[in-house]
């Protein structure tokens, strides 16, 4: 079954084994959303298991927590668990600072703020996601519902005077109906093209009435784990100023790839 993936599901495998390899017997986890994050879960799920280990896991989205919990995985809110160990999630976009783009998944607001209640953030992530300069993702931006349209103008006015190329905002959907995140709110994708000054822009986006948070997550991650279809992987540590390189070994498992 490996062997029939992808070359970027194998990549994101390859990430997300080596990331697994950070959990310590006793942590407190945050677990992100999305297709990477959801091989995370899958081979923590099988170490866990494997190596009897005892975690919390607190998820970003219901659908994680779904994921984790039919894995075996302990789950709890975040005011249960409390601070946590470790965080590991994807992004959609990263730069030479790990400054990351996030929120392609619709979970942006329940992922920086799990991330930002931990120790420690490891993103994993394929080398697509790499760029110099971020902005050719679609930038996420949660917006309360009501009033959303007067958001979405006073954003586009705002971006006129900043740092990016573009300033369309557009509502992202859910077929005919607006998109609705798991805390029932709506999503602003800004198409920018370039992102010149991430930090400006995170400040005065959060500014605009009826704004609850963007997807801009600024030194909050602590390393990247790059992953390649071959199953090699690059950990980029940015507080131990440390690179380091190995090879993950695709062997096939019924408890990683079931149903996959």
């Amino acid at each position: 079954m490996a062997q029939q993936l992808s070359p970027a599901d194998r990549a994101k495998f390859a990430a997300a084994r080596r990331a697994v390899d950070c959990v310590e017997d006793g942590m407190k986890l945050g677990l992100g959303t999305g297709s990477t994050a959801a091989w995370m879960v899958r081979c923590l799920a099988e170490r866990a298991r494997e190596e009897s280990l005892r975690l919390s896991c607190v998820a970003t989205s219901t659908r994680t927590a779904e994921l984790a919990r039919g894995l075996g995985l302990r789950v709890m809110s975040l005011d249960e668990a409390g601070w946590l160990d470790l965080t590991i999630d994807g992004a959609d976009e990263f730069d030479a600072d790990l400054t990351l783009i996030k929120g392609g998944g619709g979970a942006l607001l329940q992922e920086k703020i799990v991330a930002t209640a931990s120790d420690r953030m490891i993103v994993i992530t394929d080398a697509s996601k790499e760029v110099r300069t971020l902005g050719a993702f679609p930038l996420p931006v949660e917006v309360i519902p009501f009033g959303a349209q007067a958001s979405r103008l006073l954003i586009e006015e705002l971006l006129g005077g900043l740092d990016v190329m573009g300033t369309t905002a557009s509502l992202r959907m859910d077929g005919a109906r607006p998109f609705v995140t798991d805390e029932g709110n709506h999503i602003l994708d800004l198409a920018l093209g370039r992102i010149g000054n991430p930090r400006q822009l995170s400040l005065a986006l959060n500014q605009v009435p009826g704004v609850v948070e963007n997807g801009l997550f600024i030194d909050i991650c602590d390393a990247v784990v790059i992953g390649y279809p071959d199953g090699r992987v690059e950990m980029r540590d940015a507080v131990a100023g440390t690179v380091e390189q190995e090879r993950i070994v695709f062997v096939e498992s019924d408890n990683i790839f079931h149903d996959i």
